[in-house]
């Protein structure tokens, strides 16, 4: 479910189908434990992964979850030059854990974002480190020049405009992309599309779904950068069973 739509009556999300829930749920942070096999992960090599949901209240393992756009567990992982993007999801397990089996590609330190909805809760978006076995750089931003133009994956291109041109942090932009063709187009995991922004020190990790989209060659999302930063963006897309993706740099102002 996308927690930012409201209703004034029973239905469903307009995003994602999901029935809606009456009232608001308290707003508590579902902590996430995270454990490696091996520990620490080694580049280039099989790793599992494993996550554990907390209940906030009594630190027991939360065992139900909501199905949100197909899926009870999505997991963006990102390295830290914003270069290596994945969105993967992880296997739920009888004891209510997750399992991902991946290869990191290089030493560093990545960040994930967990989202999941626990039931009797709310939408969790809860991020995560790694670092690779006997990395020891400090961390450092990498340099991100602004990059709006045309991207071209493997069965569309995507063009991305902008409202206001030069966002301001804490307000909305209005992010318009443009694919082409957009024939064949169809939605990717219930949503005609997944966005996710993380800004250039990897603090600030931002999942979004369309807010205007009808199978169109235009699909709008609503994202609010919270700080003056260099966000890298992936948007996801699929068209005829493929699944695209592309990213953009867009650069974020403080209002003056």
């Amino acid at each position: 479910m996308d927690k930012d739509v409201r209703a004034k009556g029973p239905g469903k999300c307009p995003r994602c189908g999901m029935r809606l829930e009456a009232g608001i749920s308290d707003l508590l942070e579902f902590p996430v434990s995270l454990k490696t096999l091996p520990a620490p992960v080694r580049a280039g090599r099989k790793a599992a992964l494993q996550f554990r949901v907390l209940d906030p209240k009594n630190s027991s393992p939360v065992r139900d979850f909501e199905v949100v756009h197909e899926k009870l567990f999505h997991l963006f992982l990102v390295d830290e030059d914003l270069q290596y993007f994945e969105h993967v999801h992880p296997e739920a397990r009888p004891d209510g854990s997750f399992h991902l089996d991946t290869v990191l590609p290089r030493p560093g330190i990545y960040r994930m974002l967990c989202d999941f909805y626990p039931k009797g809760g709310t939408p969790q978006f809860v991020p995560k480190t790694l670092t690779t076995a006997g990395y020891s750089k400090p961390l450092r931003k990498p340099d991100l020049k602004p990059d709006l133009a045309r991207k071209q994956a493997e069965s569309l291109s995507v063009g991305l405009s902008l409202e206001p041109a030069n966002p301001i942090a804490g307000q909305k932009t209005l992010m318009f992309f443009t694919v082409d063709p957009a024939s064949g187009l169809e939605p990717l995991l219930g949503a005609w599309g997944h966005l996710l922004a993380v800004s250039d020190d990897r603090i600030d990790m931002i999942h979004e779904h369309p807010a205007i989209a009808d199978g169109g060659p235009v699909i709008q999302f609503n994202v609010i950068f919270p700080r003056e930063a260099a966000y890298r963006v992936w948007v996801q897309f699929q068209r005829a069973g493929k699944v695209n993706t592309v990213a953009f740099t867009v650069p974020v102002a403080q209002l003056k």
